[in-house]
């Protein structure tokens, strides 16, 4: 069901008053119930997987934590890491890769028919794969202890708020709180509606209204001439601002009703002054995810000054993927990932520029440039993250290139 759905009121209104006349030590397994109803409400088969990664993951974490051998150890994280990447991968990647390796095979000159799985998305897959997995490896660190309580571990992955669209938690700090959860308190509860109804509006007044206009043009670009296509560009970028942090409203606002504090997963991105501070500030829980148990395990900036450019690449591409299963998600990550290695790379360059123009010398235009440049460059991204194709994308899809040919043409 959707955040803002009457069924979703319906199913929350009734929720809220149960959970806190319910008494403390069953609160968990009504909270469990309510979410696996909200998930299977999407389609009840996909609560199999879900209930499978839940299981997979819990006993993997105990048998880690009994075991003394770290060889062992490694092995039932790399059965957990398996288990619910080849989940996803085959839910969500494996249509995409057959259809590369079939393009691939093509051009070769043979003919290769490659299985595809023709279901539904599960919802929310890749959002709580990442949060079951950031809890194994958690466990093999030795930084957290293991749930040994299904019940509570089942509801860490599947609590609803948090489950279809973020923010991705961890486990030190969402197990804690679904134990001992804060009691109902009149300050948290108008908190919590402050920011479901900022949610609600942010998503049903802002984005959708955006919707109506940005859906025709990138359906046909080709049918639009180019200033169009950059205001449409312009108006998708607050489109999904306000669609995607106002569902992470709507769930922080659901999740403090419930006395417990998801964490902040947008902080006015669209205020960055380069692509480093727009990563800190969109989509918080992500770029923290895998700068932990992505980027720093490749050696992060310890390396060598190519291997470190290397694990950014890795890391945007990776995350463009995680975002959808389409070479403009891929594109989309790897160009936030090439203007993040060019501006790591050019610190020297770009004080010179600034210097040459004046610009230190007056720091609120030095500011407002920097911000306009970030403010840019992370639009044209959204063109590939918007578009249907690479080749809408570039071309007439590009509304910067395209305006320049219709400016020679007329010429």
């Amino acid at each position: 069901m959707l955040f803002d759905s009457y069924l979703y009121i319906l199913f929350f209104t009734l929720v809220v008053p149960l959970y806190h006349a319910t008494p403390r030590r069953f609160r968990y397994a009504l909270l469990l119930v309510a979410s696996y109803t909200f998930y299977m409400a999407w389609e009840p088969a996909y609560a199999i997987l879900i209930a499978t990664s839940t299981v997979l993951d819990f006993s993997m974490a105990l048998l880690m934590d009994s075991s003394k051998s770290k060889r062992t150890r490694k092995a039932f994280l790399l059965a957990s890491l398996g288990g619910n990447l080849g989940l996803l991968f085959a839910f969500k990647y494996l249509n995409f890769f057959s259809d590369i390796l079939s393009s691939l095979f093509h051009v070769s000159g043979v003919s290769l028919d490659l299985p595809v799985l023709d279901v539904l998305l599960p919802v929310g897959i890749s959002f709580y794969t990442f949060q079951t997995l950031a809890y194994t490896i958690e466990v093999y660190r030795g930084k957290q202890a293991p749930e040994r309580h299904l019940g509570y571990f089942a509801l860490y992955v599947s609590f609803f708020p948090q489950l279809v669209a973020g923010p991705i938690e961890r486990s030190g700090r969402l197990l804690p709180q679904l134990h001992a959860p804060a009691p109902f308190s009149y300050a948290d509860s108008v908190t919590g509606l402050r920011f479901i109804l900022w949610g609600l509006f942010k998503k049903m007044v802002i984005a959708d209204r955006l919707a109506l206009f940005v859906e025709p043009v990138y359906a046909s670009p080709e049918n639009f001439p180019g200033p169009l296509l950059a205001l449409a560009t312009l108006a998708f970028a607050f489109q999904i601002y306000c669609d995607f942090s106002g569902y992470s409203d709507i769930a922080i606002g659901s999740a403090r009703l419930l006395g417990v504090r998801l964490m902040t997963n947008f902080d006015r991105p669209y205020f960055a002054l380069s692509i480093r501070e727009f990563w800190q500030r969109w989509h918080i829980s992500l770029s923290t995810w895998f700068r932990d148990y992505v980027y720093i395990p490749l050696g992060g900036q310890r390396k060598s000054t190519p291997r470190w450019c290397a694990n950014l690449l890795i890391v945007f591409v990776l995350s463009g993927l995680w975002h959808g299963a389409n070479w403009t998600f891929l594109a989309w990550g790897l160009l936030h990932g090439l203007v993040y290695v060019a501006w790591i790379m050019t610190p020297k360059l770009r004080a010179s520029i600034e210097s040459a123009l004046g610009l230190r010398h007056v720091p609120r235009a030095r500011l407002f440039v920097h911000w306009l440049l970030t403010f840019l460059v992370v639009n044209v991204a959204w063109i590939f993250f918007r578009a249907s194709n690479i080749q809408d994308a570039l071309y007439p899809g590009f509304p910067i290139w395209k305006s320049h040919l219709e400016i020679r043409r007329h010429r």
